[in-house]
């Protein structure tokens, strides 16, 4: 009999090959992403304290009325130039990117050229 592949064991597996790699410091923290199905979620973490700098996401309340009517990919770009903002009110200016496990196209990349366009370099 033909198992099923699980895509989410596969895209955790990856993921933990790309944090082996990648690590965010207090110079350079680490923006890391995460896309459901209806959402996406962006952090910038600081590995070596532990903590989360700042996040946004869709399901921010400022930013729900201003995505209400937008596709997934252009909120994607909302939340990214969000995460941008909030990252030089924190004094960031350049990032690590983390993408998750996922692949570099859509909403990912929509996020991350949103963050870029803000002026947040990653």
């Amino acid at each position: 009999m033909i198992s099923k592949i699980n895509k989410k064991d596969i895209r955790e597996k990856r993921h933990q090959r790309i944090r082996n790699k990648i690590n965010g410091t207090p110079e350079r923290p680490r923006l890391a992403v995460f896309r459901s199905n209806s959402n996406i979620y962006a952090q910038i973490i600081d590995d070596e304290a532990h903590k989360t700098l700042c996040a946004a996401s869709t399901l921010d309340k400022d930013l729900s009325a201003q995505i209400a009517e937008m596709t997934k990919t252009e909120a994607a770009k909302t939340v990214g130039e969000k995460i941008a903002k909030l990252a030089q009110s924190n004094n960031i200016e350049e990032v690590v990117f983390d993408r998750g496990g996922f692949l570099y196209h859509g909403r990912v990349k929509a996020l991350a050229e949103g963050a870029r366009e803000a002026g947040l370099k990653l």
